[in-house]
């Protein structure tokens, strides 16, 4: 059973930096994928950044290229998002979602499994 876990989450002020991490268990294929995606009330989830472990590619949505950072730690099996200049709009709930291949878009759709999420939130 594959297993995401988020954490790092809380309330930051604008201009300020955190780390999200996600512990993922169960996967076994060599080849993944694990993205970021965000969810403010009211609108659809959208993706922020992809990583596949099989060649390292990585993918950024516009909004926080240049601010936020995906990477891994594949002894930890866990995987990192960066957000540093962070602003009131980053504010959301942070899903961690995996699937067992490379990922072709960064999308909702592309996704198997999710975590449960972890609220940030950045005050103006």
């Amino acid at each position: 059973e594959v297993q995401l876990v988020e954490s790092g989450g809380g309330l930051v002020q604008a201009g300020g930096s955190l780390r999200l991490s996600c512990a993922a268990s169960g996967l076994t294929d060599d080849e993944y994928s694990i993205g970021w995606f965000r969810q403010d009330p009211g609108k659809e989830r959208e993706g922020v950044s992809c990583f596949s472990s099989s060649d390292g590619r990585t993918h950024y949505a516009d909004s926080v290229k240049g601010r936020f950072t995906i990477s891994s730690d594949n002894a930890k099996n866990t995987v990192f998002l960066q957000m540093n200049s962070l602003e009131p709009e980053d504010t959301a709930v942070y899903y961690c979602a995996a699937v067992g291949h490379p990922f072709s878009s960064c999308l909702v759709e592309s996704m198997d499994y999710w975590g449960k999420g972890t609220l940030v939130t950045v005050s103006s």
